[in-house]
């Protein structure tokens, strides 16, 4: 091996994904009426996992909150490429993503919380910026 080599993580690095993650929680988040630009929330890392919750408490009053992966997915600029949660649901998968982006699903907004496990690898390693076609949002 030289001596000039470096190992880097990247986004194939497996222990980067086992290992615990980092925590990031933003919570009390409004998020803007669906004629608004999406909230977006970015991350300095990759995120091993996102958990996404409508923070409106189940009895109030409907104000169901979109998510996705980019801007156009979330407006349903071409397609509706977004998870719609109606008040207190949540939704949690293993993603490497590093944006998500809530609107709401009505003309009223709404609130929510996003909490991600981050690896360590820079979100700049995931070149990928879906543009909300072709099912990714």
């Amino acid at each position: 091996m030289s001596e000039n080599f470096r190992y880097v993580h990247g986004l194939g690095h497996v222990g980067s994904f086992q290992t615990s993650a980092r925590p990031f929680l933003s919570s009390s988040l409004t998020v803007p009426d669906e004629a608004s630009d999406p909230l977006e929330i970015a991350f300095d890392s990759v995120t091993r996992f996102i958990i996404v919750t409508n923070t409106v408490p189940p009895n109030d009053a409907s104000r169901p909150l979109r998510f996705g992966f980019s801007a156009n997915g979330v407006k349903g600029v071409e397609d509706n490429n977004y998870v719609v949660l109606d008040n207190g649901e949540t939704f949690e998968a293993e993603f490497k993503v590093s944006k998500v982006f809530l609107l709401s699903n009505s003309i009223y907004e709404t609130s929510g919380s996003v909490v991600a496990g981050l690896t360590g690898i820079n979100s700049s390693h995931l070149r990928n910026n879906w543009s909300g076609s072709v099912g990714v949002g």
